[in-house]
């Protein structure tokens, strides 16, 4: 008897095993996907907490003890102050107030600044080497410009975030605005939109994948150059100036600390963005 044989689906896929196999297959999303996260997170401390206890080393503290520490110096105040100490009000207050308003004059001045350049063949076409240029200068490499044109202080230290952080911004604007689709523009050409509505309703919408994704490069700019611009003589205050200031006095615990704290604003800093992504791009065309 002829031996029986499988046939193939005639869509071409191979059949329920291979479908099971493709779902074993997918990334862990949801709530899943956040344990395996802090999973990772929770292993990657202990081994940490391991190591640095067998060497007992001054130099590489474990994250016990640096959590210890960060609590004690930022986070033990009353609970009418939101737990933030004096410490913390001297210390990250100034520093998250420099980053967000250089962070905000960046956003503000990309995002109008990529739409009028992309928008514009000609100015784009103008405009695109000295961008290009622009975002190759090492952002901490500006300071000391900004430092003999305006003096040290606040403004130098804002104006320094806003200027080097505005050019992710900029550019993936004009890029994202540039992708317009072309029959929608026509659609709006038929329906008389005026300009306004066509930015309200058709570029701003199908650049918003390209913003967000210069905001977020943005951000990580900002909170580099805050701490950059703190630890420049002249600044009192401000986490950069926390992490000089316990270097020279050889606080390595500070030290530390403060190396903590940063990352975990940043991270909370770009998980915040990537909530306000989500609600207006949707979670499919997300830049993460």
């Amino acid at each position: 008897m002829p031996r029986s044989t499988r046939r193939r689906p005639p869509d071409g896929t191979a059949g329920p095993r291979s479908s099971k196999t493709a779902l074993r297959r997918r990334p862990p999303t949801g709530l899943r996907h956040a344990l395996l996260r802090w999973l990772v997170l929770a292993v990657a401390v202990a081994l940490w907490e391991v190591t640095a206890r067998a060497h007992g080393s001054v130099y590489f503290p474990p994250p016990g003890r640096i959590a210890r520490h960060v609590h004690e110096l930022w986070f033990s105040g009353p609970l009418r102050h939101a737990f933030l100490s004096e410490a913390a009000v001297a210390d990250i207050l100034p520093s998250l107030g420099r980053m967000g308003a250089g962070f905000g004059l960046a956003a503000v001045a990309g995002i109008a600044l990529g739409v009028a350049v992309g928008r514009s063949r000609r100015a784009y076409a103008l405009c695109n080497p000295v961008l290009q240029f622009a975002r190759a200068v090492p952002p901490p490499a500006l300071v000391p410009v900004f430092v003999v044109v305006l003096d040290f202080g606040t403004p130098m230290q804002i104006a320094s975030i806003a200027f080097s952080a505005v050019w992710p911004v900029l550019i993936n604007t004009a890029e994202g605005a540039r992708n317009t689709d072309p029959l929608r523009l026509d659609v709006a050409a038929v329906l008389r939109l005026n300009p306004l509505e066509r930015l309200r309703f058709l570029i701003l919408p199908s650049a918003l994948p390209r913003i967000f994704a210069g905001l977020r490069l943005s951000l990580s700019l900002s909170l580099i150059l805050m701490v950059f611009s703190e630890l420049l003589p002249g600044t009192a205050n401000g986490i950069g100036f926390t992490l000089t200031d316990a270097q020279t006095r050889s606080d390595l615990l500070t030290v530390w600390a403060a190396l903590v704290l940063l990352g975990a604003l940043g991270h909370l800093l770009n998980t915040g963005l990537l909530a306000i992504e989500r609600r207006l791009v949707g979670g499919g065309r997300t830049t993460a």
